[in-house]
């Protein structure tokens, strides 16, 4: 299996080096990569308050989302953007066409 999957990767590692020496690049990869990893975190308190019994630990569940604000506060910039307020109005006008509301 391992072969067979080999066959299919991306392997231009020149070219893939070229694309991360731009800034831009590298500022959204680490705020993507944030993101899913505060996200784990993040299920994690529910993984242990479900399947552990654990109490929902709420002030983590808080923190988490903080974390998860910083990595969207570097995304946004990345895209040139200064608040959230615009990504948030063009999100809610796709939703406001999509369930036609």
């Amino acid at each position: 299996y391992v072969q067979n999957a080999l066959k299919t990767e991306s392997s231009n590692f020149e070219a893939i080096k070229n694309r991360l020496s731009d800034e831009k690049t590298i500022r959204l990869l680490h705020g993507a990569m944030g993101l899913v990893t505060e996200s784990g975190e993040f299920l994690d308190a529910f993984k242990k308050h479900v399947f552990y019994g654990k109490p929902l630990d709420l002030v983590n569940l808080g923190e988490e989302a903080g974390d998860l604000f910083w990595y969207l506060a570097i995304i946004a910039d990345a895209l040139g953007q200064d608040s959230f307020n615009r990504i948030m109005e063009t999100n809610i006008a796709k939703l406001k066409a999509r369930y036609e509301i």
